[in-house]
């Protein structure tokens, strides 16, 4: 990929978007030397995506830390937190609303394409985000994936949020690094009260979790005050910090006061709220049975596949994609030895198999943390047969917080920080080693790491600040999907055939994910039936299955964009053999997918058209 850097001021750049838009409107353009117009139709275009990028970190300051870019005239975001009030958020809308304008307005004539798709991009994810903050309750994301109606539950809140972020991502070098840490844990309070005004009012609709997941966030609720008001969610790690380069522990002492005292009384308020909840919940599982249910249903699936598929629409592809799925496991099956029940019952016996589990306690813990790290260092030497483009990513292995595992996926992950300075990582639930087997392990490895989620997200913190921070489900975990499916052809499993299997269950167990979401939020099913359709039609372990499904029933949609974002990339590398015949290449699709950065799935065609009319070219010439 060519980039071309141009040297140029704040100033200038200001300078560029006025003049560019002042040719736009008056129709002098004529009197200026065309490469002039494009030069700064060029720079006006930056120069809006990174206000546009600047004013969207201004309501979400931790992802500026997170990306590494709360430095400079910008230091002042490292002491803030998202304004989780009524307020803010209608702020936050406000901005949105703004800078949606000021794209649609931009012309778009003279641009290159990397420009044009940033611009569609933005366009894209604001119009869906502003949808989302039009409904009357919930949490909406921006460029984000998860659609969360419950402000606070088992994997929604700043309960759970704010302690990982902190711990994580903000760094103390210096005293001015400590200042900002105390001065975002002074903000908490506010913080966990605006996210009580919110759920006190969506009670006050009629909105109330499932009772299964209020007594999981109770459970998880009370943890946390028990570890705040003993100084270890913020004081023991500022003070741990504060050693590591030696400085005095005064900003700790002052942290403690504030997190036994403040920020535990605010989170007891916010379990009281919890309690109340509790008190005239139901166990009914699905967003439909709540009021505007439908509605925020039909936004959840729009965000969270960037498509106008319907519930049904998306339900019979989760079935047919199963069917193909499962038709592919059988024979496997069969060579193997099992022969008897259906393909769900023969996976689980598989999963039954002690040679394919790992042990139990901190023994097993300790072997599937080596086994990850093998699976790495083997992927990340084949990268070269599957891209041109090539990234090292900065990563590490990290186990999920015990206390936040309970309500918690078997596995997330993602790229690091902007600046480098923060690894990707992969999260792994040990919470019970009877989660992974041997089988299934790899695949999972490939989807949170290379070439799934960090190597991915290490292409993205390339782009424009804006185009980091934006990221659309199906994108996000069809990529992954696809890391998974190149580790297959880059012969992860020629000499296992039963890591294949792991491999095509996983697919598998993506295609469910769409029939029991839709079954869950528009269909009436109940959380029992979920977890039996996980468990007798694809084989999936209980243990597994029980929080997934619960975190389908606190993320409504969210679960039907991985299958379905995978199927849309698949789609188009057959199209793109297709119409190139014997100029396709491998290598090329990869990276024109990958280069292209996290976008809808309108936009992926789109650029993956333009990677069709490019290679076309140069295949002639």
């Amino acid at each position: 990929m060519t980039q071309t850097s141009f040297d140029i001021t704040r100033r200038q750049a200001l300078a560029g978007l006025g003049a560019t838009s002042a040719l736009a409107l008056t129709g002098c353009a004529a009197t200026a030397r065309p490469e002039a117009i494009v030069r700064a139709q060029a720079i006006g275009a930056e120069r809006l995506l990174e206000v546009v990028g600047y004013n969207l970190l201004e309501h979400e300051p931790g992802r500026a830390t997170e990306l590494g870019v709360d430095t400079g005239a910008h230091y002042h975001l490292r002491g803030k937190l998202e304004d989780q009030s009524p307020e803010g958020q209608q702020a936050y809308a406000a901005t949105l609303r703004q800078d949606l304008a000021r794209v649609r307005a931009f012309p778009r004539e003279g641009l290159d394409d990397a420009t044009l798709t940033s611009l569609e991009v933005v366009e894209s994810a604001y119009a869906l985000a502003l949808d989302g903050f039009a409904l009357p309750y919930g949490d909406t994301p921006v460029g984000n994936w998860r659609t969360a109606p419950y402000v606070v539950i088992q994997n929604v809140g700043e309960y759970l949020a704010l302690p990982r972020f902190m711990q994580s991502n903000h760094k103390v070098e210096n005293g001015d690094d400590a200042d900002a840490y105390i001065e975002r844990m002074e903000q908490m309070p506010a913080t966990f009260a605006g996210e009580l005004e919110r759920i006190r009012a969506a009670r006050g609709m009629g909105v109330v979790p499932p009772g299964f997941l209020l007594d999981k966030a109770m459970r998880q609720m009370e943890q946390t005050i028990a570890s705040a008001g003993k100084g270890e969610l913020f004081a023991d790690d500022l003070r741990t910090k504060l050693k590591a380069k030696g400085m005095p522990e005064s900003h700790a002492n002052r942290a403690l006061t504030l997190e036994s005292g403040p920020i535990a009384e605010a989170l007891n308020s916010q379990l009281e709220e919890l309690r109340a909840e509790r008190a005239v919940a139901s166990d009914d599982p699905g967003i439909s049975a709540r009021p505007h249910g439908e509605q925020f249903y039909d936004w959840a699936l729009r965000s969270s596949t960037t498509t106008q598929l319907s519930p049904d629409e998306v339900h019979r592809q989760g079935l047919e994609e199963l069917e193909a799925l499962h038709a592919r496991m059988d024979p496997i099956l069969r060579d193997i030895g099992y022969t008897t029940g259906s393909v769900g019952e023969r996976m689980q016996a598989l999963a039954a198999d002690p040679r394919y589990q790992f042990p139990e306690g901190d023994v097993g813990r300790a072997e599937i943390m080596d086994f990850i790290h093998e699976r790495i260092d083997w992927i990340r030497a084949q990268m070269p047969r599957a891209f041109h483009t090539l990234v090292d990513p900065n990563l590490e292995v990290v186990r999920i917080p015990p206390a936040e595992e309970v309500g918690a996926p078997g596995a997330y992950g993602g790229a690091g920080s902007k600046d480098g300075t923060i690894p990707g990582r992969f999260w792994i639930n040990l919470r019970t080693t009877d989660l992974h087997r041997k089988y299934d392990l790899a695949d999972l490895t490939f989807h949170e790491t290379i070439p799934g989620h960090v190597w991915e997200g290490e292409f993205s913190n390339r782009l424009p600040l804006i185009r980091s921070i934006l990221a659309f489900n199906p994108f996000s975990e069809g990529w992954a999907l696809y890391g998974e499916q190149l580790g297959d052809e880059l012969g992860a499993y020629d000499d296992f055939a039963v890591g294949r299997l792991g491999y095509l269950q996983s697919l598998a167990f993506r295609a469910c994910r769409m029939v029991v979401d839709t079954g869950l939020h528009a269909k009436g099913w109940s959380r029992a039936q979920a977890v039996d359709f996980f468990v007798t039609r694809n084989g999936n372990k209980p243990t597994e299955v029980d929080s997934e499904v619960d975190r389908y029933c606190s993320w409504p949609g969210q679960a039907t964009g991985y299958k379905l974002g995978h199927s849309r990339i698949v789609g188009q590398r057959e199209r793109a053999q297709r119409e190139l015949g014997p100029a396709y290449d491998f290598k090329g699709f990869n990276d024109a997918v990958v280069l292209g950065g996290n976008v809808p799935m309108d936009v992926l065609e789109k650029t993956i058209t333009r990677h069709i009319e490019h290679a076309k070219m140069t295949h002639s010439s």
